[in-house]
């Protein structure tokens, strides 16, 4: 029994070496056959890679072999290129070198005719010199003298001919313009001064108007800014004022604390401040309705209402309202009958006295101020420069400024249209022959028809028939720059010769 379990032992321990080296025998087995597969696997990689390595490296020539193809194709299509450019520009390298040969040649044969020529020259101009016993300089400046005296002479006269023929032609139509546009405006003219008489139902008024002590009179004159002269003209007193709105204002109260009879400061101050809104009020009536009867249409109301204060105003006794109406009507009439922009005209010629208004208010000018005014209201420029230039302080920009200018002179100068005063008139004339007798050359001046004309005799010796007509312009232009008149001045010029002699 022992014995088989001892034989049983060692069979079952041999059993267990025999399957532990069958395993490692396995195991080693494997691990070659692992060997052997990688072998295999990176045999194949290696043959792959070549092979990819290979077409890469074949492509690669190929597109080089294209590529250096391409360029040589290139490089052979500029070399031919180049060359055909280079004969083309050697063709032309001869032609120019042959034309300047040419030119070469006709220069030295030109520069030889050019001594040649000045040779003879200095021949001819010594034998002149010879001849008329002047040098070539003297001979040049003499020259040079007649044709500058010739040209002058022509000159006069090609300017009086021009002037001559355009005066001719202009003329008549430009009177039959002026004559239509005044035929078809005859408006009546009211004169205006400085004082208002208002009429008193008795002479007791004047006591109650002047008051205990005279506080009537003075409340009444602190709250219209005017004065009241009372004085022996029976049934009348008469309230003074420079400033046209204030006397109005003035004057209608007045008379409204006449009628009413109750005369007291209390009363005043109340009456005073009804009859300045009655005259503001009147002053937008009269504004609106100016700018209704022209035909004027987009005025700003601030405008509108210095329009209404021109009417009242005056210059020279004319009612400025007035004259600006019948300067826009005449410039509307003018303008239509030119073609011209009829309302840029009636808007120019009603605004362009708008500053003396402002004159009372503000320094400066009424040019100035109207055309300040125009400005900061938004008017057109056409209209800012008729109010500029309608007594030339400025350059006319367009033809409508200039017909401004003629309506307003045609509006100021008509007979009855304003008074002067004598002592004026008398200057203005005085000034006017002085102007012209400064030129050399003038012998009289005669300032004749009222101021409008001035004749001019000058002494025919110093004056010839070219420069009298230089004569007349340069005193026209400088009496328009010196003298202040309304309308235009003609200016005449009077050159005669007298040949006298006695029969014994």
């Amino acid at each position: 029994m022992t014995n088989w379990l001892v034989i049983l032992s060692a069979l079952a321990g041999g059993g267990v070496a025999a399957g532990l080296a069958f395993y490692i025998v396995g195991r080693r087995v494997e691990r070659r056959a692992a060997e052997a597969a990688a072998r295999a696997a990176a045999a194949e990689s290696e043959r792959l890679l070549a092979d990819t390595r290979q077409r890469v490296v074949l492509a690669a020539k190929e597109e080089l072999i294209a590529a250096r193809e391409a360029f040589e194709e290139d490089a052979s299509r500029r070399r031919r290129e180049s060359e055909r450019r280079e004969q083309t520009l050697e063709q032309r390298q001869s032609g120019l070198d042959e034309r300047e040969r040419a030119l070469d040649g006709r220069g030295r044969a030109v520069g030889e005719r050019e001594r040649a020529l000045t040779a003879a020259e200095l021949e001819a101009r010594s034998r002149l010199e010879k001849i008329a016993g002047l040098t070539a300089q003297e001979a040049k400046q003499e020259l040079l003298r007649r044709l500058e005296d010739e040209a002058r002479n022509e000159a006069a006269a090609l300017a009086r001919d021009l002037k001559e023929q355009a005066r001719k032609s202009a003329d008549k139509e430009a009177k039959k313009i002026l004559a239509l546009a005044i035929q078809r405006l005859a408006p009546e003219s009211t004169a205006e001064s400085t004082v208002s008489a208002v009429a008193l139902p008795s002479d007791e008024m004047k006591g109650r108007i002047i008051g205990r002590e005279g506080r009537n009179i003075r409340a009444f004159e602190a709250a219209t800014g005017v004065d009241v002269i009372i004085d022996d003209t029976p049934d009348t007193v008469v309230v003074s004022c420079f400033d046209p709105v204030r006397r109005e204002v003035g004057r209608l109260a007045l008379e409204r604390l006449i009628t009413d009879g109750r005369i007291h400061p209390g009363r005043i101050e109340e009456v005073v401040e009804k009859a300045r809104g009655e005259v503001d009020a009147s002053i937008v009536e009269a504004g609106e309705q100016a700018v209704y009867e022209t035909g004027i249409k987009g005025m700003h109301p601030e405008l509108m209402k210095l329009v209404g204060r021109m009417r009242y105003r005056t210059s020279y006794g004319q009612n400025i309202l007035e004259h600006s109406k019948e300067v826009a009507w005449l410039a509307g009439i003018i303008a239509a009958e030119i073609k011209l922009d009829v309302q840029l005209a009636k808007r120019g010629a009603l605004l362009h006295d708008v500053g003396k208004v402002l004159t009372h208010e503000h320094d400066g000018t009424h040019v100035q101020l109207g055309v300040e005014v125009a400005t900061k209201y938004g008017e057109h420029p056409t209209v800012i420069n008729c109010i500029a230039a309608h007594h030339d302080d400025v350059a006319h920009e367009s033809p409508i400024s200039v017909i401004v200018q003629a309506a307003d002179s045609v509006s100021g100068s008509r007979p009855g249209a304003r008074r002067e005063a004598f002592e004026t008139y008398v200057k203005r004339l005085t000034q006017l022959e002085q102007i012209a007798a400064e030129f050399a050359g003038v012998e009289k001046v005669f300032a004749i028809q009222a101021g409008r004309e001035v004749r001019v005799v000058v002494t025919p010796n110093a004056i010839d028939d070219g420069k009298a007509s230089e004569l007349s312009e340069q005193i026209a232009r400088k009496i328009e720059r010196d003298l202040q008149y309304p309308g235009q001045i003609k200016v005449v010029v009077i050159r005669e010769t007298r040949a006298v002699d006695f029969a014994r």
